[in-house]
């Protein structure tokens, strides 16, 4: 901001009453939109906190990395610092390699109330696909799973999964092919998730039913198994309890726009292809487990 220009009428007190009026404004401005968006770039280890088996946790300060860990001990994971509500998440992962049959690898917001958007990686026995399940815990209830087998190896490098979540639907990326959509059908009385959530990651034991329902255990031969996580890329709203209306309101944010109110044509045609081809299960196709239907069922793409 350039200097005040002087007015010779005014007297020293009022110019100095002046400047910091306007300081002030400036700064409250600022930090209405500091609260209301935020891109977050620092390093991941300033980002998240260790939450479980900090013996099982390493950084790697030269990828910028943390690296989860599962042995016949303990598994372990972390957290993000700061709460979201709306914008996009993301992060680049690189799964458990060889034999991670049992293994479940989950990144995934969670709220207070257990609302949730979960990415699970199921592990399995060496050569077969990766599958990943997604689900939604709206107010609390489950039973949203939605599994597909990747068209990549997850094992050989990093990529990224990244959620776009604003007031009309939660969108899954796997790198830039949306792979689920949960849209907002509260008028059908679903609910929705509006509540602040922080992102979490934990490599636990899942072998009663991660892999072929259970059939494959983990071998833990091959343990220590794990999982990297790097580059966590926030632009979104931080949530700040005193400016809790800020968040909730505000519709001026990019991610609030027509343009990410649904999906385009192109997304929509990659989405298309990833359940056409790769779905393994979908919970809103389980006629025998919902024979009726749940209600958003008919209003996803």
């Amino acid at each position: 901001m350039g200097s005040l220009p002087t007015n010779r009428g005014s007297s020293v007190t009022q110019q100095s009453l002046l400047s910091c009026t306007l300081s002030s404004l400036l700064v409250a401005v600022l930090l209405l939109l500091c609260a209301c968006s935020s891109i977050l770039a620092a390093p991941i280890k300033d980002q998240t906190y260790i939450t479980w088996s900090q013996d099982h946790v390493k950084m790697l300060d030269a990828e910028d990395a943390i690296q989860i860990t599962l042995d016949s001990a303990s598994g372990s994971g972390f957290t993000s610092n700061k709460k979201f509500l709306y914008g996009s998440i993301s992060m680049e992962i690189k799964l458990v390699p060889g034999d991670s049959a049992g293994t479940v690898t989950a990144y995934y917001l969670s709220s207070e109330i257990n609302d949730e958007f979960d990415f699970e990686f199921l592990g399995n026995v060496s050569g077969e696909p990766y599958l990943l399940q997604t689900n939604v815990y709206s107010n609390g209830t489950s039973g949203r799973e939605h599994v597909l087998a990747l068209w990549f190896d997850p094992t050989a490098d990093y990529h990224t999964y990244s959620f776009l979540w604003n007031k009309y639907h939660a969108v899954f990326f796997v790198d830039s092919t949306p792979i689920r959509m949960f849209a907002n059908s509260q008028a059908l009385g679903v609910p929705y998730i509006s509540k602040p959530m922080r992102l979490y990651t934990s490599i636990w034991n899942g072998e009663v039913w991660a892999t072929r329902g259970g059939q494959d255990k983990i071998n833990w031969k091959h343990a220590p198994f794990v999982a990297s996580f790097h580059n966590f890329t926030v632009d979104a709203c931080i949530w700040q309890e005193h400016d809790s209306e800020c968040c909730a309101s505000a519709s001026n944010l990019w991610w609030e726009q027509e343009a990410y109110q649904a999906l385009s044509s192109e997304q929509e045609s990659m989405f298309n292809i990833v359940q056409n081809n790769y779905t393994v299960y979908d919970y809103c196709k389980d006629v025998h487990r919902y024979p009726i239907l749940p209600a958003e069922c008919n209003h996803q793409l």
